[in-house]
């Protein structure tokens, strides 16, 4: 129980940190992620079906997602149609793309095709008997290394998140989401800031999404329905949880936010049953979460504590 919800939130943790990217960052309001994600999967399980190595295809699902999202962002800059509309519309557009990729196919199993969890599982079969003796067959060695598989993934994507934000251009793109004026009055163009920014994070969605497939075993065109709110919920949870303006710690609350909400999401799964819920639920459930995050955001709550607004100084 505890290795799948750890895996599931590191895996989806990749997605989050893409529309951290977007939402936080730059200020976009990209609904592109509810194609990109199974476009990930999409070109993911092809390249599986067709023995081509895993760790060689991660590079080329990026580079789709960051396509995907490079066309959003052209839209908005070149055509001036809104943020929201863009990712909208080249959402869309990746339903019918996906279907293409997989073609015409709305479901792709992966289950007789060696991925790269089953390889994990395999190698720790070999190797952990021999380092952990009191194991229990067939279940401690393969989730722990998928675990500390995921970790390693994850802790290498947020340390090049967090030195590219270090960068000139990093703390650019930081700028254009805080104050596009700023940008415009250094001599940068915000639109070439902008469409790297949206392209990599589509390209980190697409990466999520391909991890989702070899996981779950099956790549499907709606792989990505909702998923831009399960993303904004565990981005929300993640600042309701702590908060900071160091972006090494704003990635961090991105991952722990991503793991609490597949826990929130497993307990209503599993236990829901108890207060008459069922898993035609948990999308309402999942809006009714972000609400109460705003709210309490709003209203002033922080990691379990009330910040006191200052009370006027009388007048002499």
């Amino acid at each position: 129980m505890v290795s799948g919800i750890l895996t599931e939130g590191l895996i989806y943790g990749i997605m989050v940190l893409g529309v951290f990217i977007t939402f936080r960052v730059l200020n976009f309001a990209d609904m592109t992620v509810d194609g990109s994600f199974p476009m990930g999967a999409a070109i993911m399980a092809v390249l599986l079906t067709r023995s081509f190595p895993a760790s060689a295809a991660i590079p080329i699902v990026f580079a789709g997602g960051a396509l995907a999202g490079f066309v959003t962002a052209l839209i908005h800059t070149r055509l001036k149609i809104p943020d929201l509309l863009s990712g909208i519309l080249t959402m869309t557009m990746l339903y019918s793309v996906n279907l293409r990729i997989m073609s015409n196919r709305a479901n792709l199993s992966l289950l007789r095709v060696p991925t790269l969890f089953a390889r994990i599982s395999a190698l720790a079969e070999g190797i952990l008997p021999g380092i952990l003796p009191g194991r229990i067959p067939g279940i401690l060695p393969t989730s722990l290394a998928v675990v500390l598989y995921c970790i390693l993934v994850l802790a290498a994507v947020k340390i090049i998140l967090d030195l590219f934000f270090h960068t000139d251009f990093g703390l650019s793109m930081g700028a254009l989401g805080a104050n596009p004026q700023l940008i415009i009055s250094q001599g940068m163009n915000p639109d070439v800031i902008k469409m790297v920014g949206i392209s990599l994070a589509n390209g980190l969605v697409a990466v999520s999404g391909s991890y989702a497939a070899m996981y779950q075993g099956f790549a499907d065109v709606g792989l990505g329905s909702g998923m831009i709110v399960s993303g904004l919920a565990s981005l929300m949870i993640g600042e309701f949880l702590m908060r900071s303006n160091r972006i090494g710690i704003q990635t961090l609350r991105v991952i722990l936010g991503s793991i609490l909400y597949r826990s929130l999401m497993y307990i209503a799964r599993n236990y829901g049953y108890k207060i008459h819920m069922n898993p035609n639920d948990l999308k309402l459930m999942t809006a009714l979460l972000i609400i109460l995050c705003l709210v309490l955001s709003r209203s002033g709550f922080r990691a379990g504590t009330r910040t006191r607004k200052k009370t006027p100084e009388a007048k002499p």
